[in-house]
């Protein structure tokens, strides 16, 4: 063994998930309090997990995750557990939901993530290359988790527009569905909450280049989330921002009212309930 050898330093030891937790809260400029009130739990609990004084759940993990941005950084801390595939373009955009009091969403072959039941959410990502059991229990959990934006005492005004397609497409079979559009139906109750469908002999429209959603916060600029089959992107980037705007203004103007497309929700509902 040569002297460098005998003194070299011992390797850094892997951060605590604590610690983890206490530098990305403080980098986002949050306090206990702040962080706590967008995750739904209490300022103790927050400081409890910093000081390595509470174990920390997964749900809490994948909370706390999207609301600081990060990209598994504290999930790969847990025990037995490994870095969930969220793909890192989309890692910002929970975090920007959560902050956001209007949000706008095109999409042309799947209900959005919003809006998806359990069972219709882990259908879609069953179907994913390579999907895991696992991966797909977190996945579905995370997405599910994001839909407590609505649960708020000041939930997000929500504007969906939906191409027909989507609710004739059998996404996990005609039970599924059924299930899938009836949430869509209870979910339109909402004061907060339209939905429109788009009909399928309009033909061509501006939304057949993919899905995207529009989100408008105070003080922060307006962020959109553009999806393809390859990667994504979340922009604040303000000429995106205004094209694709005006491409959900083009698409709209095509839906049919809203009484209009709940009956049209209402009746394809039927249909997979009677074959």
């Amino acid at each position: 063994m040569t002297l460098d050898e005998q003194f070299q330093p011992p390797p850094p030891e892997t951060p605590t998930y604590g610690v983890v937790l206490k530098n990305a809260r403080t980098a986002a400029g949050l306090s206990q309090v702040a962080l706590g009130n967008i995750v739904s739990c209490s300022e103790s609990l927050i400081g409890l997990v910093e000081r390595g004084q509470r174990k920390p759940t997964k749900s809490f993990t994948i909370a706390v995750e999207s609301a600081l941005g990060l990209n598994g950084d504290l999930f790969r801390l847990l025990p037995n557990t490994r870095v969930m595939s969220v793909p890192k373009w989309f890692s910002e955009w929970p975090a920007v939901e959560e902050s956001a009091h209007t949000i706008r969403t095109w999409q042309p072959l799947v209900v959005p993530g919003l809006l998806q039941t359990e069972r219709y959410a882990r259908a879609i990502l069953a179907a994913e290359p390579g999907a895991t059991e696992q991966w797909i229990e977190e996945a579905v959990e995370t997405r599910l988790r994001r839909q407590s934006v609505f649960e708020r005492n000041d939930p997000p005004m929500y504007w969906a527009l939906l191409d027909e397609c989507v609710l004739l497409r059998p996404v996990g079979g005609k039970e599924v569905m059924r299930e899938q559009l009836e949430h869509l139906l209870a979910m339109a109750e909402r004061p907060n909450i339209s939905i429109q469908v788009v009909p399928l002999d309009v033909g061509s429209t501006a939304g057949l280049l993919g899905g995207f959603s529009l989100a408008r916060s105070e003080g922060i600029p307006d962020h959109i989330s553009l999806e393809d089959a390859a990667h994504g992107s979340v922009t604040a980037h303000e000429e995106a921002v205004r094209r694709v705007s005006v491409r959900y203004d083009a698409i709209h103007k095509w839906a049919h009212p809203i009484h209009m497309s709940q009956r049209l929700i209402r009746e394809v509902a039927a249909r997979y309930e009677h074959q």
